[in-house]
């Protein structure tokens, strides 16, 4: 029989195996390589699922991620600049105008409808970039010239739109102002200035935007001393707000707000697993292994060694008997009226998903030495 110990070990391993198996030559991977409508690339779950090969010993898969969105961006210079001038004109940029979400394989649009206006993947991809360079103690001028001009259009980019309303983590709610999202902005202009990965009038821009989010979610995306999932719509939390403190660090993960965003996390939506945010209905809203992740990340730098284990032990529960790990799981979900529904439109929950393996492995190589 398998012990309980060397069950963790080894889902780490199959994570490991599942995210090389299915990273595409030219370097993307693909949310999920068997859910019909997830078939397809995202900045924000590739930069994560990046940054988690880069944690256990595979930069060359980061590497070709990361090159692969700095094609898509440069093969984009055009749109972004004619974008920035036609909003500093005063024009109207419909949400449609905007860069996408998520990509073919080959880096193609994907020609479907989609809720693509989403500016996090972006900030996301910035900011593990420069996590992957300071690991691998690379410096700047190990990288290439097509890597600094992406990051160059899509530091301006953001820049100019962060305050934009624009779809959510989960590509819902278009006209909301979403803390998860200005958070992942933040990490990402703050990391390319600190990193020198942008240089002159471009930094500084970078840096007084990064300072102005900081201001804008301390003033408006915070009530009784917690971030909120979305400005002005009441205090509900959304679990992806952990991102602010670990691994994004836009604030002290032991500082206050963080202790209380934690706590209000807790009590609730995360148990064990981890909702996304109450009234959640896709399919059921259930408990998500991906945030299982997340959380027990900020539990395991905050010292909340035996919390992340628990949810790290949790997460192992939850694979198939191949080792594949889903995206959430329907067996405690707040409102199991729409379970049938979502599998009726787009079939059973996305298995596996490279996301879940990567936070699998994030949170392993944060528990460290603890690991048992």
């Amino acid at each position: 029989m398998t012990s309980p110990h060397s069950a963790l070990r080894a889902l780490a391993a199959r994570s490991v195996a599942v995210i090389a198996e299915h990273q595409d030559v030219g370097g993307a991977y693909p949310a999920s390589p068997t859910f019909t409508v997830y078939q397809f690339s995202w900045f924000r779950d590739g930069a994560f699922i990046a940054d988690a090969m880069s944690r256990t010993g595979e930069p060359s898969s980061a590497d070709a991620f990361f090159d692969w969105c700095a094609r898509i961006i440069n093969e984009r210079r055009s749109q972004i600049e004619t974008l920035i001038e036609r909003h500093r004109a005063g024009e109207p940029v419909g949400r449609d105008d905007h860069l996408p979400t998520r990509y073919t394989l080959d880096g193609a649009p994907t020609g479907e409808d989609w809720w693509d206006f989403q500016l996090d993947g972006y900030g996301t991809w910035m900011f593990m970039v420069v996590e992957h360079l300071t690991r691998h103690q690379r410096s700047v001028e190990s990288c290439s010239p097509e890597l600094r001009s992406a990051i160059d259009l899509c530091s301006d980019y953001l820049c100019e739109f962060w305050s934009e309303p624009c779809f959510d983590w989960w590509e819902e709610d278009v006209d909301g102002v979403h803390v998860s999202t200005l958070v992942s902005i933040e990490a990402g202009l703050r990391a390319v200035a600190a990193g020198g990965l942008v240089v002159a009038d471009r930094r500084a821009r970078c840096r007084t935007t990064a300072a102005s989010i900081v201001e804008h979610v301390v003033e408006f995306g915070t009530i009784d001393g917690h971030l909120i999932k979305t400005v002005g719509r009441g205090d509900r939390v959304d679990a992806s707000l952990i991102a602010a403190f670990v691994p994004f660090g836009t604030f002290d993960p032991r500082g206050e707000l963080a202790t209380r965003t934690y706590e209000k996390i807790v009590g609730d939506i995360a148990p064990d697993g981890v909702h996304r945010y109450l009234g959640d209905t896709y399919f059921g809203g259930g408990r998500w292994v991906v945030l299982a992740g997340f959380v027990g990340a900020f539990e395991a730098v905050t010292g909340r060694t035996s919390e992340a284990i628990r949810r790290l032990t949790w997460m192992c529960d939850q694979q198939t008997g191949d080792g594949l790990l889903p995206e959430q799981t329907i067996d405690d979900v707040l409102d199991d009226r729409f379970v049938e529904e979502w599998i009726e439109r787009w079939g059973f929950v996305a298995t596996p998903l490279l996301w879940s393996h990567a936070m699998y492995l994030t949170l392993v190589d944060e528990i460290g030495p603890d690991l048992p």
